[in-house]
């Protein structure tokens, strides 16, 4: 069974590298991608049955990451929220994780880290 992820990032550049990225190394399979905050929550809320992983970005075109993992506190169990940030700081980190996060990655120094979540994740779907 695929290991479908929704892709929440403004920049069109590391949108296409982090989906080439997963779907080669992490076997993932993108289901969808959103720019903004309101794409996201929308997109996410109205295809619950369509993910198991959001992988999403903090600081979008329009509005922000935090207000989308506060959005989806009440998902399903098995469903996964990832934060990838510019600016996973401890301060971040902590409070991604109170809003739902399970994990958060800096997008410059642990890419690595993301697909050995995923494929962690992965293995126990």
């Amino acid at each position: 069974m695929a290991f479908r992820a929704y892709i929440v990032e403004d920049s069109p550049t590391i949108r296409e590298n982090l989906i080439e990225t997963l779907q080669e190394l992490a076997e993932v399979e993108p289901v969808g991608t959103a720019e903004t905050e309101q794409e996201g929550k929308q997109w996410l809320a109205a295809n619950d049955e369509y993910w198991d992983l959001a992988i999403i970005d903090l600081f979008l075109k329009e509005g922000s990451g935090l207000n989308i993992l506060q959005a989806l506190q009440g998902r399903r169990p098995d469903q996964k929220m990832v934060v990838l940030s510019n600016h996973a700081t401890n301060d971040i980190r902590w409070r991604c994780r109170q809003l739902g996060a399970d994990a958060v990655f800096d997008k410059s120094t642990e890419i690595d880290q993301l697909v050995d979540y995923c494929l962690t994740v992965r293995e126990d779907a």
